[in-house]
């Protein structure tokens, strides 16, 4: 077994191609959409309904995201994020030749999301997982937090450029950061990977997928992810209007916004930490669980800042610690071979939960114009789900040595 210091030595090339990928991939969409949105807006005169239906492409990820990792099952990472490594620098330099249909814009986020999967961490994390096993946990959590890091350092920067230069210019540096992270990507994405050989698929798929489905760890991670993913929609779209609700000012909602983007960096980091050092259902358990204790002080009338901000990092901390988990988890509980496999499935799942909390917000707000039935709902269904994690700690994890 190698040591803590041998691993990293031996798998820095791995842990940096994965990173990269991580920080120009799929995953960054999240901060790129949210700067370029009011520039697309003002140039185009868009209402907001017509560039939030945007937004909802993204849901084909759902049921697109398990073909891909099957295929980094079958065919390695290399293989498979090369189309994604390619395709992202090229989505945007079609986006920087926009017009006044929207249309345009539909078309490309549909390609994007259909080509760049591949640069998710359903693909990406398989690599480290591969590399490390002492400390695959800290590893997974550096990869995992490249592309909050990357959209942390990038927006001031990118909104700058486009003040000075316009959105079009924008779009190109894009293409032109993106392109250069994917190129050392794909240099130092190991060329040999432990995949299976196409020819071997259709005689292992309905075998390996049986074992996914019949396996109590896949159910009960995949129960708790979704259930625990629900509140998701309030933190990635609602906090500063939640907040507004408890005597907030716009001000201090920015802030708090800005506490919440600490919190998910933090939460990556600490729960990595966690899990190289404590039992995986405990570490799930409580990283996962946390939104219920934020939700409930949220769904109380307080306007006390400090206790607002308290649940705020709370629920930062676990929406961070949730992708650290869920990869760690698959390494812990399931072969190698069939890791993408297992982590698409998954993400499935909390795709699935986003989405249905999402309508589920929007029904209960159309009641009652408040926050607090589903904050009270969210945080309930969140608590379940964490203490059905600590259920893992009575299952056989498998040995996923380093090679």
């Amino acid at each position: 077994m190698q040591s803590n210091r041998g691993e990293f030595r031996s798998g820095w090339t791995a842990l940096i191609a994965a990173t990269a990928g991580m920080s120009a991939g799929l995953g960054l969409n999240a901060y790129i959409n949210n700067i370029f949105a009011p520039y697309l807006l003002e140039a185009f005169n868009w209402s907001k309904s017509e560039l939030a239906l945007n937004g909802a492409i993204s849901i084909i990820t759902v049921f697109w995201i398990p073909f891909v990792g099957r295929m980094a099952d079958l065919f390695g990472v290399r293989k498979v994020a090369f189309f994604g490594i390619l395709a992202y620098p090229c989505s945007f330099i079609l986006m920087s030749m926009l017009s006044e249909d929207i249309r345009g814009l539909y078309a490309i986020h549909f390609l994007q999301v259909i080509f760049c999967a591949t640069t998710t961490a359903t693909v990406y994390c398989r690599v480290v997982a591969e590399k490390f096993s002492e400390r695959r946990g800290v590893a997974l959590a550096i990869c995992a937090a490249g592309p909050a890091v990357a959209g942390a350092v990038a927006s001031p920067l990118l909104t700058t450029y486009i003040d000075l230069n316009g959105w079009r210019a924008g779009f190109h540096a894009m293409a032109i950061f993106s392109g250069l992270l994917g190129v050392v990507t794909f240099i130092l994405l190991p060329n040999k990977s432990n995949a299976r050989k196409a020819d071997d698929s259709k005689h292992n798929a309905r075998k390996d997928y049986r074992s996914i489905f019949t396996s109590p760890a896949f159910r009960i991670i995949a129960v708790s992810g979704f259930l625990c993913s629900l509140t998701h929609a309030l933190a990635t779209s609602q906090v500063k209007v939640m907040l507004a609700d408890h005597g907030v000012t716009g001000i201090e909602a920015g802030y708090m916004v800005s506490v919440f983007a600490v919190g998910v960096i933090l939460g990556r980091l600490v729960a990595g930490v966690a899990l190289d050092k404590w039992p995986t259902h405990i570490v799930a358990a409580i990283g996962m669980g946390l939104p219920c204790v934020g939700s409930y002080i949220l769904a109380t009338d307080t306007t006390q800042l400090a206790v607002l901000g308290f649940a705020i990092i709370l629920i930062g901390l676990s929406f961070g610690a949730e992708a650290d988990i869920l990869a760690y988890a698959t390494a812990r509980y399931f072969p190698m071979h069939i890791y993408s496999s297992v982590m698409g499935l998954l993400t499935t799942a909390v795709g699935l939960a986003i989405g249905i909390g999402s309508g589920l917000l929007s029904f209960m707000l159309s009641k009652s114009d408040s926050f607090t039935g589903f904050l009270l709902l969210g945080g309930t269904l969140v608590l379940i789900g964490g203490v059905n994690l600590l259920r893992l700690g009575s299952i056989e994890t498998v040995d996923n040595p380093a090679h």
